[in-house]
């Protein structure tokens, strides 16, 4: 059972979400709220394992949100859910740890999917927000020159975190176990001097390192 918590200041919306999730097996809603003015102690309480985020709410807003949990908290699963489609809103998000971007009009049987797939260490985006943030990175001025000393093995995991591939994915790919993907993305993280997958993605990205 993937337990959900859901950042939505639209009620309608975040009714139908509800019953959307509650209505679909290996989901459950065990929280909803329409701002995240008290987020840190709503997720230290509730212990959910993926969060739907809007990012225009009263009070403090989604990728403010965002940032107070990833503060707290590096494991839990955040999918932004919003209209926002702009380059500062996805850059944002993805800078400050979000696992995915969605936009409000994903149908509902896909963005279940999304959400098992963030659960198992994937990172779904919309496909236009997929394409945006491509370019977005390509366009970034970096130079070419440093590979941070990645082994070819550690270039090859970040190439398949890249590609949104999960953990169990990556190990099926190259034939490793798990223990060993978490060990060279251990590796990565640390010679990227970053913290979460979307940061080394990212970073992946900028820096034109796969």
């Amino acid at each position: 059972m993937i337990k959900v918590v859901l950042y939505e200041d639209n009620p309608p919306l975040r009714e139908g979400l509800t019953m959307l999730l509650n209505g679909s097996e290996g989901f459950e809603v065990i929280g909803a709220f329409n701002n995240c003015n008290n987020v840190v102690e709503e997720v230290a309480s509730l212990q959910p394992d993926v969060i739907l985020m809007d990012i225009d709410m009263p009070g403090i807003n989604g990728i403010q949100g965002l940032k107070l949990v990833r503060q707290q908290n590096s494991n839990v699963k955040i999918l932004m859910l919003t209209v926002f489609d702009d380059n500062k809103n996805v850059f944002e998000a993805v800078k400050n740890g979000a696992n995915g971007y969605l936009l409000k009009k994903t149908q509902p049987a896909k963005l279940l999917e999304y959400i098992q797939e963030a659960h198992t260490g994937g990172a779904p985006m919309s496909s236009s927000i997929a394409t945006q943030v491509l370019r977005m990175f390509s366009e970034m001025h970096s130079d070419q020159g440093s590979d941070y000393s990645l082994s070819e093995r550690e270039k090859q995991v970040l190439q398949l975190l890249v590609n949104g591939y999960s953990y169990k994915m990556i190990a099926a790919e190259i034939y490793i176990s798990i223990d060993t993907v978490r060990s060279h993305i251990k590796k990565i993280y640390e010679k990227l001097h970053v913290n979460s997958k979307s940061e080394a993605v990212a970073k992946a990205f900028k820096d034109r390192i796969v």
